[in-house]
């Protein structure tokens, strides 16, 4: 009964426009009033406080000022070169370019928005100027910019490893196979439709223009290898990392590309602040409402509701999909990982789910509640950027769902996909 008043009552919070953070925070509160004891609410601030102290999750700003300061010191447009050079004479032309553009960018920043209102902003451009229809041109960017948090380094990633316990590292090697699965499925799509609607291909590099385009972005190219290379080899902590990232992307852009301009620095730094404030937000309420949710012995319950249901762990991981997927349509993706983490990790352990592969399955997940209305975050930025309205992209994104749902499936059954590399590295 308790699990259920609690769900209700959040529920009921966020149809009546209550912002998730604001409601988990209420309802938590609420919950402490009417099923536990007034005394708890002593503890209220110090849960929240607890929630963002963890050393790990000062991985978060950084990398998303990593991102910021990609997207305005020139490393993206050379990026974009880049990968024009490598795959615009595939069909689909400058929509494969698209694709292949944000799986290198997702080896930088860890964020799909990142990804969308820096690269998209790009694709956008040249697809439209080369023919491409806008709403085809910006649901391949909203698509293509999911990657970014499952190839690493990953934003979603590090909150779960914090969460759990989980190496991160661990977690950033098993979303490389993945994210090129996901990146593939949607260059399949993206040729299908380039044929059927007859798009134009670009002509092939030569090869002294792909040798002069990778000349000029190899020093942005290089940003992934300096990450999962520190990392993989114990020079630094993947929250370190992300300091690394943000210091090499501020010597790109001041030095080498000469792109980035010291008066930049105010507006970057007060975008990531913003950023970083609504994630650390929900990452507060989170915590609150995780707590009271183990209090109330909610976790007991829904374990076993689902064992009830079967104690195969195939089943049970198809129902958690099927939760995520729901959630996924109405709260936002960080969000679901912080509420849902304290009810399913003792569900998973309990059926013998490896952690690393429950969290790159998780992630994916939560990119394809980017993609889908009401409450896609990529998806309402990409219509913004392209000036395209939210029904014409949500139609013309099904094929790219249904592709990435194809990859989550593959990578839900098959979990060899996730947990090969992190035991060839760990083991």
């Amino acid at each position: 009964m308790a699990t259920l008043l609690v769900f209700a009552g959040l529920v009921l919070l966020l149809l009546v426009g209550v912002p998730i953070a604001v409601a988990m925070g209420l309802i938590s509160i609420i919950a402490i009033l009417a099923l536990a004891d007034a005394s708890l609410l002593g503890v209220v601030a110090q849960r929240m406080y607890a929630s963002t102290t963890s050393f790990t999750l000062l991985a978060i700003p950084f990398f998303i000022l990593a991102g910021n300061l990609m997207n305005t010191g020139g490393m993206t447009q050379r990026i974009f070169d880049f990968a024009h050079a490598l795959v615009g004479h595939v069909k689909g032309g400058l929509g494969q370019v698209n694709i292949v553009g944000s799986m290198i960018f997702a080896g930088m920043s860890g964020s799909a928005l990142a990804d969308a209102m820096g690269l998209g902003a790009i694709e956008i451009k040249a697809m439209t100027d080369a023919g491409y229809e806008k709403r085809f041109s910006a649901a391949v960017s909203a698509a293509s910019s999911t990657i970014g948090p499952v190839i690493p380094p990953s934003i979603p990633l590090v909150i779960f490893g914090s969460m759990t316990g989980v190496s991160i590292g661990a977690l950033f090697l098993g979303g490389i196979i993945p994210g090129l699965l996901m990146g593939g499925a949607m260059m399949v799509t993206v040729a299908m439709i380039a044929r059927r609607r007859n798009y134009p291909s670009e002509p092939r590099s030569t090869l002294r223009n792909a040798l002069k385009r990778l000349g000029n972005g190899l020093p942005a190219l290089a940003t992934p290898a300096i990450i999962m290379g520190g990392i993989l080899t114990g020079w630094f902590t993947p929250t370190e990392a992300s300091v690394v990232a943000c210091v090499y992307a501020l010597f790109l852009g001041l030095v080498v590309y000469r792109e980035l301009k010291l008066s930049d620095l105010p507006g970057i730094l007060l975008e990531t602040t913003n950023q970083t404030a609504q994630v650390m937000f929900i990452v507060a309420a989170a915590g609150l409402f995780g707590w009271v949710l183990t209090y109330l012995r909610v976790p007991d319950a829904l374990i076993a509701a689902l064992t009830a249901v079967s104690d195969n762990k195939w089943v049970v991981l198809t129902i958690i999909n099927l939760i995520l997927l729901m959630l996924g349509c109405f709260m936002e993706g960080i969000a679901i990982m912080l509420l849902t983490i304290p009810i399913f990790l003792p569900i998973i352990l309990k059926m013998g789910i490896d952690p690393v592969h429950f969290g790159v399955v998780m992630t994916l997940n939560l990119m394809l509640g980017l993609l889908t209305p009401p409450v896609g975050m990529v998806l309402y930025a990409m219509s913004s950027v392209a000036k395209v309205s939210i029904v014409e992209l949500t139609r013309e994104l099904v094929p790219f769902i249904v592709s990435i749902f194809l990859a989550l499936v593959l990578i839900t059954y098959v979990p060899g996909f996730v947990t090969w590399l992190p035991r060839l590295f760990f083991n």
